[in-house]
């Protein structure tokens, strides 16, 4: 019996370009990515999609998202809705992306509560800033409730996260901000205050509006001196 083995030029297209995004040089996956982009195909689609989740340059995952949106959203949003909810922090964030700039609406059913609440920052400052892109109309003031929720999460990058996503609402989000500016905990207030003075004054600097706001809720918790 003779046993044949496939030769590349055998391999699927599909085949082969994961084999070109599985390249060692970044700049050979670029511009694989770039290839499957420009001459968009159906059957790439699961490859791209793939590596997505574990592409480490960001560059080459730029492309891999410009390639997805050069495919129909015909053959791409369900998968990525399905991607999104990955056990795998790097599938999740890149599908919440991605889905926001094919700006689908279908994208929406991928902004639930547990992607605004991801454990991973990363997922979680991505699934805020998807669901600002995707909120369908009407939805804006609930969906500012949802994002208050996590005023005075995480570090300094991840509460900026938040509050552009808050500013980028616009009107429908200060009833959630003001809501948060006189919340009990000090963070989460000092965390609100900021974003309200970054809704009023978009050039304001984040790191100066938390630091005001922090001394003003320091000083409002101080104890009064008695006479």
């Amino acid at each position: 019996m003779t046993t044949t083995t496939m030769t590349p030029n055998a391999a699927s297209p599909s085949d082969r370009l994961r084999a070109a995004l599985a390249h060692d040089a970044s700049s050979a996956r670029l511009q694989a990515a770039l290839a499957a982009g420009t001459a968009p195909d159906a059957a790439y689609v699961e490859a791209l999609i793939a590596r997505c989740a574990v592409e480490p340059d960001f560059f080459v995952r730029d492309m891999l998202t410009w390639a997805l949106l050069r495919h129909p959203a015909e053959a791409t949003v369900t998968r990525l809705l399905d991607e999104a909810r990955s056990q795998t922090a790097q599938a999740r964030s890149q599908a919440l992306h991605t889905l926001s700039k094919i700006g689908d609406p279908r994208g929406w059913a991928a902004i639930s509560a547990g992607a605004l609440a991801d454990p991973d920052d990363v997922v979680a400052a991505t699934a805020w800033r998807a669901a600002v892109r995707l909120v369908p109309s009407g939805g804006e003031s609930a969906l500012a409730a949802d994002l208050a929720e996590h005023f005075g999460r995480g570090d300094r990058d991840l509460q900026l996260s938040l509050s552009r996503a808050l500013v980028d609402l616009g009107e429908p989000a200060d009833a959630a901000i003001d809501a948060g500016a006189v919340h009990a905990d000090p963070r989460i207030r000092a965390h609100a205050i900021a974003t309200r003075r970054l809704r009023e004054d978009p050039d304001t600097a984040f790191d100066a509006a938390i630091a005001d706001a922090k001394r003003f809720v320091a000083l409002a918790n101080a104890p009064t001196p008695r006479d």
